[in-house]
C-alpha cells in the first residue's frame, strides 16, 4: 500500500502549509533529525529542538533547544509545553526502546501535544521479519491508544546504509537471497516530513516512503563496484551463516537479530513495494541508488 488514512481520522486545521503551533523536533544532533530541522529552519518555521546534550545542538535560526531524553517525564514534560506538534524520531535501536517510546508518548500527551508525526518503518506488524520494524508496530498501536492526532512515515531502509554493507574484501554478505529492496535516501525523508509537519492535511495518515524501484543486492554490488571503480560483489548467506558471522562482534543477541533480520525481510519480499508518496508529496522523484551513489 502507498499510504492510506485511517477512517476515524479527525478533521483538519489550519491553512495548507502553514504550521498550527510550536514545533518540537527530537533527534537534530543525527543524521534524519537534522536535516528535517534545517528544512524546517529554511522555510522560516518556529521550531524547539529537543536533545539529550543542548551543546551538539545545531544553531538554526526560529530555533529554541530544550533538554530531555527519550522516557524521561518531567524533562519532557517541560521540553514540550506549549508545542503543537512532535516530531518523534524513533529512539537508536535498544532492548527497552518500546517502553523509552511509550514513556515519550504518554509524557507528550501530557504535555498537551496536539499531534505526533512519528518515523517508523515500512511493513510495520508484530509479526514482521525484520525485528526492530515490530518494535515500530508497538510504538504506532500505543500511538493510536492515546488518542492524539497522528501521522506515520513509514521508511524503507535508507539508501545511506547500502555502501556501508561491503567488507572490507569488497564482499557485501546478507541472507538477503534474491529479494529486492526500495530503500529510500534520507533527503527525501526529511523533505516529506518538514512538508508533513507544517500541514493538517496528513491527519491519521500513514506513508511509506520509499526510492522510485526496488533492487537486488547483487544489482546493488554491481553499482557499487562501477561507482567505486573496484571489484564488489554480493554473496548471499544462509540465516545460520549470518548469526554466526556476525556473533564475533559481541553485540547482544536482541541487536544481532536485528542486524541478520533486516536482510532476511529483503529475501521475503517485505522491503520491495515501491510507493509513491515521496514524490507526490515533495513535487519531484525520489533519489535513486544510481543518483545517490553519484552525489557522495
Amino acid at each position: 500500500m502507498t499510504y492510506s488514512v485511517e477512517p476515524d481520522a479527525g478533521p483538519g486545521s489550519g491553512l495548507p502549509g502553514v504550521p498550527a503551533g510550536l514545533i518540537a523536533v527530537t533527534g537534530s544532533t543525527g543524521k534524519l533529525g537534522s536535516r528535517i530541522a534545517r528544512r524546517l529552519a529554511e522555510s522560516g518555521v518556529r521550531q524547539r529542538l529537543v536533545v539529550r546534550d543542548p551543546q551538539r545542538a545545531p544553531e538554526l535560526p526560529g530555533a529554541e533547544v530544550a533538554r530531555a531524553a527519550y522516557g524521561e517525564q518531567a524533562a519532557l514534560l517541560d521540553a514540550l509545553d506549549e508545542v503543537d506538534t512532535l516530531l518523534m524520531l524513533s529512539a537508536t535501536e535498544s532492548a527497552d526502546r518500546v517502553s523509552l517510546h511509550k514513556a515519550t508518548v504518554d509524557a507528550a500527551v501530557a504535555a498537551g501535544v496536539r499531534r505526533i508525526v512519528y518515523t517508523s518503518f515500512v511493513g510495520a506488524s508484530p509479526a514482521a521479519t525484520f525485528t526492530f520494524a515490530r518494535d515500530h508496530w508497538h510504538t504506532e498501536q500505543h500511538i493510536r491508544g492515546t488518542g492524539v492526532d497522528f501521522t506515520f512515515l513509514r521508511d524503507n531502509l535508507y539508501l545511506d546504509f547500502v555502501p556501508g554493507f561491503v567488507g572490507e574484501d569488497g564482499v557485501l554478505r546478507g541472507p538477503a537471497g534474491d529479494g529486492s529492496v526500495a530503500a529510500v535516501a534520507r533527503d527525501d525523508v526529511a523533505e516529506v516530513a518538514a512538508r508533513v509537519l507544517v500541514s493538517r492535511e496528513h491527519s491519521g495518515m500513514t506513508y511509506d516512503l520509499t526510492g522510485p524501484s526496488a533492487f537486488t543486492l547483487a544489482e546493488a554490488a554491481a553499482l557499487l563496484g562501477r561507482t567505486l571503480g573496484r571489484p564488489v560483489r554480493y554473496e548471499a548467506e544462509t540465516l545460520d551463516e549470518a548469526y554466526r558471522s556476525r556473533e564475533c562482534f559481541g553485540a547482544p543477541s536482541w541487536e544481532v537479530a536485528g542486524w541478520v533480520t533486516s536482510y532476511a525481510a529483503i529475501a521475503s519480499g517485505e522491503l520491495s513495494g515501491v510507493s509513491s508518496a515521496v514524490e507526490d508529496l515533495t513535487g519531484r522523484p525520489p533519489i535513486s541508488l544510481a543518483e545517490y551513489l553519484a552525489r557522495t
